[in-house]
């Protein structure tokens, strides 16, 4: 039987296929009541017996269950489960970027601070949902989403264990072959250790391009049982992350109780052994841009990110002006990628007045941290100069109060602000302060741009403070 050809699904209008699996489909959708995208997972329950349906389904219920308990802007949202004749399905956030396992086949090699962000990332994600009672399980790259704008997003909670929950029993294993804890291939209890091991295996890999363990699937069970891989810094000595090796090989430890004993102690001893302040997103040279990873399916080919500076080919609405939207679809690409110019060109056209054309945008933006980033844009692009400019956290809160002078931003106040930048977010820092430069209409704006890119509070108010704009 072929692909269902699906106009609705629930309430939900089908805009797209996003991907195809051997027992399901994800479309993108669009949810009318509030206006937002969404992508939704199906399997079809007539493909199978029904011993495997019902496993499937459970499973799939599961994941809804498990998900729909999370909100973090680490992990991809769920909204919804639904069932539809032969279809059971999950409505999920829309999530554009690439599996870390695309990163890991294209051989591409992250530096030091986007290794620590990528670990920092996974693990405060992991700390939240083992705080609500979940393990993942299946914690492995391909689980793990690289968006366009850096951020992480840990996905597919399927074979999650749930407090209190039936689903999966002692002596059933499930899980990835590399990935999986020795005591998943033992069959024993599962906690949050587990995914402790995972995220183990994959800081390993960051560090030296390679597995802890490889071979086949009885040869990496038996050598995860019995054996502790060699350092990572002796797999790839070019690399000197020698600081690193005692971290990765105590979360890798075979017993539980060696390992560390908690997501949030696995990422205190990362950054211990960093000495520097972590970056909360992956650096832009590094990212992957014509993927578009579909968390449970694989991936999919999409249009690449469009340029900074949109060429003059597009055609915006003749009752603005071009320059204004370039702004807003830059600024929206950020959170959204390359359907931003889409979106910009469409909202334009219902739109009179900048207001109305940010809130309208805004409502196409799933993610709560996303629509926030977006709509302190809004300041930045009406040029606001009053004396108390405010930058909005993901949980609402005010984190600086600006009231140092405007002036116009030079080369050498570029170069400096780089410096300042740089022990907060590494070398990447001089790419930020000239991009920065270049969208600012004043010194206080620029100066904001660059603090954006500081993920702690108190270390963000201490660059304003150095740049002249707190007190």
């Amino acid at each position: 039987m072929g692909t269902p050809n699906l106009e609705h699904l629930g309430k939900y209008a089908i805009t797209e296929t996003l991907g195809k699996g051997a027992m399901g489909v994800v479309y993108k959708g669009f949810d009318p009541h509030i206006k937002r995208t969404v992508a939704i997972k199906t399997i079809r329950r007539e493909l199978l017996d029904v011993d495997q349906a019902n496993a499937l389904v459970a499973r799939f219920k599961n994941e809804a269950q498990a998900s729909g308990r999370l909100t973090h802007p680490g992990i991809v949202g769920v909204y919804e489960y639904g069932e539809e004749q032969t279809l059971s399905y999950i409505v999920m956030e829309y999530v554009q970027g690439s599996g870390l396992d695309q990163y890991f086949k294209r051989e591409i090699r992250f530096g030091v601070t986007d290794i620590v962000s990528i670990m920092a990332q996974l693990l405060d994600a992991l700390d939240y949902a083992h705080d609500q009672g979940i393990v993942h399980r299946d914690v492995k790259p391909a689980n793990i989403i690289v968006m366009l704008n850096g951020r992480l997003k840990v996905a597919d909670f399927g074979i999650a264990r749930i407090d209190n929950s039936d689903l999966t029993q002692i002596g059933v294993i499930m899980g990835t072959p590399s990935y999986m804890a020795p005591e998943q291939y033992l069959g024993l209890g599962v906690d949050r250790r587990a995914d402790i091991f995972s995220a183990g295996v994959i800081f390993y890999q960051l560090l030296s391009g390679k597995k802890p363990y490889s071979g086949s699937t009885e040869s990496i069970a038996y050598k995860v049982c019995h054996e502790t891989p060699l350092a990572p810094s002796t797999v790839d000595p070019e690399r000197n992350h020698v600081q690193f090796d005692n971290v990765a090989l105590h979360a890798l430890a075979r017993k539980p109780d060696e390992r560390f004993q908690s997501a949030r102690e696995f990422r205190e001893g990362i950054l211990e052994a960093y000495r520097a302040p972590v970056t909360q997103a992956v650096s832009e040279q590094t990212l992957i841009r014509e993927v578009t990873r579909i968390p449970g399916l694989g991936e999919s080919t999409s249009p690449s990110r469009p340029s900074t500076h949109p060429s003059g080919t597009t055609q915006y609405p003749s009752n603005w002006e071009a320059s204004v939207l370039q702004q807003v679809e830059r600024e929206l690409t950020r959170v959204v990628g390359p359907v931003a110019r889409v979106m910009v060109k469409k909202a334009a056209k219902a739109a009179a007045d900048m207001d109305t054309l940010y809130r309208l945008l805004a409502d196409e933006v799933g993610s709560i941290q996303d629509r926030t980033q977006f709509l302190a844009s809004r300041k930045q692009l009406a040029g606001t100069s009053g004396t108390s400019i405010y930058t909005q956290s993901s949980t609402g809160s005010r984190t600086a109060q600006t009231t140092g002078p405007v002036t116009r931003v030079t080369p050498e106040m570029v170069e400096q602000a780089a410096r300042r930048l740089a022990p907060y977010i590494g070398p990447i820092a001089k790419v930020l302060a000239k991009k920065a430069a270049a969208k600012a209409q004043d010194s206080r704006q620029f100066h904001l741009m660059l603090s954006e890119n500081i993920t702690s509070e108190s270390e963000r108010n201490r660059f304003l403070k150095d740049v002249g704009l707190l007190s």
